[in-house]
């Protein structure tokens, strides 16, 4: 059920305190975006880190890149 706005209760709890918090601290990082990719750890194992991962990825889309064929599909005669 909605809790009426104009209630005695206050909406925070007195042991929430935001007196020294900064508005909008990481606004700017969040609007750069960032993209967060959760691994299985036997490949955590593998790849301990960015570059590693990174590195690996881009390998296996030069490979990708290579296996795609160069030459337009035939169109089936009508």
């Amino acid at each position: 059920m909605a809790k009426n706005s104009s209630s005695s209760e206050p909406d925070m709890r007195p042991e929430y305190d935001f007196a020294g918090g900064v508005r909008g601290k990481y606004a700017v990082r969040y609007a750069e975006g960032t993209n967060i990719v959760v691994i299985d750890p036997d490949l955590a194992e593998i790849f301990p880190d960015s570059k590693s991962v990174n590195a690996a990825l881009r390998l296996l889309a030069e490979l990708a890149r290579k296996q795609v064929r160069k030459t337009p599909r035939r169109v089936p005669p009508k």
